[in-house]
């Protein structure tokens, strides 16, 4: 049994977590500290896992009584809690920050988007969950960096669910704002821009085209659409063989013929990814759960990597059936 602390519980990300971890065969909740809930119910926060624990949130740190420590915390709050407080050497760390996404000489964090770093993962002790946008958009481009095919600039729209901003409130994020709304934010600067280019020049060294990103906020509760567009000249035959061939045998990215609905993978760990020619151009659909494959689930994946578990334990989530 994987003894699991969590650091910062109050969030979406956190509570989707602890509902994956909870219903886990291999995983036992030892603490969720909250120094802002310490003493509170875990369903005093997290309502819908009424009936499924008795959990309470807690500012202590047993940290020498577990095997694996996630953080859910806000960025730059995990990299502050590493240099204040000693974790034992035997103590995995899951981090759903940004703090160590991108590679650096002053840490031992691997980049955790198992699409690409599976055989680190499984032998790290450490690992980067990465950004839900970035997440999204690297699966739907990914085989084309593998084959060096990444030679124009990309265009990339994506539209995020509300659970995107964080459970705290804020001017764009609550109910009447939100609602029959639609609107762009960071355009071409989003933070996530780093940790995808990394990725891409990691399979295509040559990679130094431009990524023109726009986010845009969604009216909705989760998931995130992204539709990618580049020059391509090659046959959509052969495209769809490389992503078949890139995919084959990771558990939760798939390649569909349909033109996919972002419900289909609302409440899973799925990837689906759709494409098409539009003469010389290549357009790429991707669609994941921003909670789960762009967060928490993906976070759940890299455990099951890190302790030797085959990939889907605990993950055998389904979309509604509406």
């Amino acid at each position: 049994m994987i003894k699991i602390g969590i650091i910062g519980g109050a969030g979406y990300t956190a509570g989707e977590l602890i509902r994956l971890l909870l219903n886990h065969p291999d995983a036992e909740i030892v603490f969720v500290n909250s120094s802002s809930n310490a003493g509170n119910k875990i369903t005093d926060v997290h309502s819908g896992l009424y009936g499924e624990t008795d959990l309470i949130f807690t500012d202590r740190l047993p940290l020498d009584q577990i095997d694996l420590l996630f953080f859910c915390t806000a960025h730059g709050d995990t990299k502050k809690f590493m240099e204040s407080h000693v974790i034992p050497d035997n103590v995995k760390i899951i981090d759903l920050s940004q703090d160590y996404r991108i590679k650096s000489p002053d840490h031992d964090f691997i980049y955790g988007l198992p699409e690409l770093n599976r055989r680190q993962i499984c032998k790290s002790q450490h690992v980067a969950n990465p950004g839900c946008f970035a997440t999204c958009i690297q699966l739907g481009i990914l085989p084309l960096a593998k084959h060096l095919m990444l030679n124009s600039d990309l265009h990339i729209n994506a539209i995020t669910g509300s659970t995107g901003a964080g459970v705290k409130p804020s001017a764009t994020s609550h109910f009447s704002w939100r609602n029959d709304n639609i609107s762009i934010y960071k355009p071409f600067t989003h933070q996530h821009l780093a940790e995808i280019g990394q990725s891409l020049r990691q399979l295509q060294n040559s990679f130094h085209s431009t990524i023109n990103f726009i986010p845009v906020r969604g009216n909705f509760s989760r998931g995130i659409f992204t539709t990618t567009y580049l020059d391509c000249k090659i046959d959509l035959c052969e495209i769809k063989r490389i992503y078949e061939d890139y995919y084959d045998d990771h558990s939760f990215t798939f390649v569909t013929d349909k033109n996919p609905d972002l419900k289909q993978v609302v409440n899973t760990n799925k990837c689906l990814i759709y494409l098409q020619k539009h003469e010389d151009k290549l357009l790429i659909v991707s669609m994941i759960d921003n909670l789960l494959k762009g967060a928490s689930g993906q976070a759940v994946h890299n455990m099951n990597l890190l302790f030797g578990l085959e990939e889907k334990v605990g993950l055998h989530l389904k979309p509604s059936a509406f």
